[in-house]
């Protein structure tokens, strides 16, 4: 009787002790990961705090029309045309101002949409692809470019479109030879550049270039 209770009472005894063991053992551990943990929380938090501003209200004049919306200072104004106001006609494709494919106009000038601050563009004169058709009209390049198949992914169209008019508004007798220095800074991956250069000469023929 003696020796059953004492082996009952041996394996509850040893069992106990281990239990107490495993259980300092997992503290010992679990304190620094605990402590880690916040401080890696606190860390996060002071992080956050000095990330800049948030949000703030601005103002755009695009297309002819006054946009208002909220932004944060670092984004650029290709991020707030298409992020905030839904404008997407240029497109974002480098995002470095290598490309093209965001070209917009600041005050009737060229430039990449990608390589201004939304901020910056504040009291000036924005026009993008979508603002360079007349009502339902659509511009002789953009035309030209439809009829020359000038396309493929059409991701740079936009940027074509809009420095190609910007060269025939300057100079409506731009020569080939002129058009493709103005085009330069952009890039097609498709390489539709022929097409591209055939537009060019319908879209002259159109604006009564000679």
């Amino acid at each position: 009787m003696s020796d059953a209770m004492e082996g009952k009472s041996g394996p509850r005894k040893e069992l106990t002790r281990r239990l107490f063991l495993k259980g300092v053992g997992s503290s010992a551990v679990a304190a620094p990961v605990l402590a880690g943990a916040e401080a890696l929380k606190e860390a996060q938090a002071e992080e956050t705090k000095i990330l800049g501003p948030g949000l703030i209200p601005i103002q755009l004049a695009i297309n002819g029309e006054i946009r208002k919306t909220l932004a944060e200072p670092r984004e650029t104004l290709l991020d707030v045309l298409r992020n905030r106001l839904d404008i997407t006609g240029a497109k974002m494709i480098c995002d470095r101002g290598s490309c093209g494919g965001c070209t917009v106009y600041i005050d009737g000038k060229t430039a990449y949409a990608c390589m201004m601050l939304a901020v910056q563009a504040q009291g000036k004169e924005i026009v993008t692809i979508e603002g360079l058709t007349n009502g339902d009209e659509l511009h002789p390049v953009q035309e030209a470019f439809i009829e020359a198949d000038a396309m493929q992914c059409g991701f740079c169209t936009p940027g074509f479109v809009m420095s190609m008019a910007a060269i025939y508004r300057e100079n409506p007798s731009a020569s080939l030879e002129e058009v493709k220095e103005g085009i330069a800074g952009h890039i097609c991956r498709c390489g539709t550049y022929s097409q591209i250069f055939k537009a060019a000469e319908l879209a002259k023929s159109r604006l009564g270039g000679k």
